[in-house]
């Protein structure tokens, strides 16, 4: 696994070179020269304009505030020469809070008293792609939430265009799972577009169950069951054959 570092936007990264370089013109040799930091105010305006450059959707100012300022955001940037070259915006709610369209993510009895992480954008700039810059985001997110504090935090879940094809696989790649249909789930240009929801479970959290797991679970249940009850028979078939063997040896004895 890449090893990564993370600093203080108004420190100096561990690089000797402190001189800001367009990214558009310099190719990432290795993941290890990658920083992770977390987003802080400053950020702002260079935040808003890739999201602008990479998203369809226009997020309003207060978006941006709230994502650069707010704890309430697991808000990490990928930094390459001093320049934001990705980022991952996630954040963690309780199951109960989110919309009526993600409610069928957890079982009732489960959700009552579980958290989410919800994933609201994860990007990459273009010409640093297919560098592992996403998985290394996506990893730090997974690792934060899989922690003994987080055990709560039962599922990670996020909605995606029907069309982004690259994004689907991508977290398809990483153990993310079709959950719903979400038809016209996005306003793009005064257009309805349709969205999936891509789930994955960690710290033992699981779908509702299905028709077909109830069936299978009962079906485990009896099978346990008609082996427990072979076993009982088979040791009260002993106990009898010990005891008869012992009343023929007694008898014998007599006689």
């Amino acid at each position: 696994m890449a090893q990564f570092t993370l600093y203080n936007k108004h420190s100096a990264p561990p690089s000797s070179d402190s001189t800001r370089v367009d990214c558009e013109h310099v190719p990432l040799c290795s993941i290890n020269d990658v920083q992770l930091r977390f987003l802080v105010p400053d950020d702002l305006t260079e935040v808003r304009q890739l999201c602008q450059e990479w998203f369809p959707i226009d997020y309003p100012l207060s978006w941006y505030e709230d994502i650069t300022s707010s704890t309430r955001f697991f808000a990490l940037a990928a930094v390459y020469n001093l320049a934001i070259i990705g980022l991952i915006v996630a954040e963690i709610k309780p199951y109960r809070n989110v919309n009526k369209e993600d409610k069928g993510i957890l079982p009732d009895s489960m959700g009552r008293s579980a958290d989410v992480g919800y994933i609201l954008s994860l990007g990459v700039h273009r010409s640093h792609r297919r560098n592992g810059i996403g998985s290394l985001l996506l990893d730090a997110l997974m690792n934060h939430l899989t922690t003994a504090e987080r055990h709560s935090v039962k599922a990670i879940f996020l909605h995606t265009l029907t069309t982004n094809q690259p994004a689907i696989f991508f977290y398809e790649k990483r153990r993310f799972t079709l959950h719903s249909f979400l038809p016209y789930y996005y306003n793009i240009r005064g257009k309805g577009k349709d969205g999936f929801t891509y789930v994955n479970y960690i710290n033992g959290g699981h779908p509702p169950w299905t028709c077909t797991d109830h069936i299978k679970h009962y079906a485990s249940k009896v099978r346990h069951t008609s082996s427990l009850c072979a076993w009982v028979a088979n040791r009260v078939q002993q106990v009898v054959r010990w005891f008869y063997h012992k009343l023929l040896t007694r008898f014998n004895f007599i006689e």
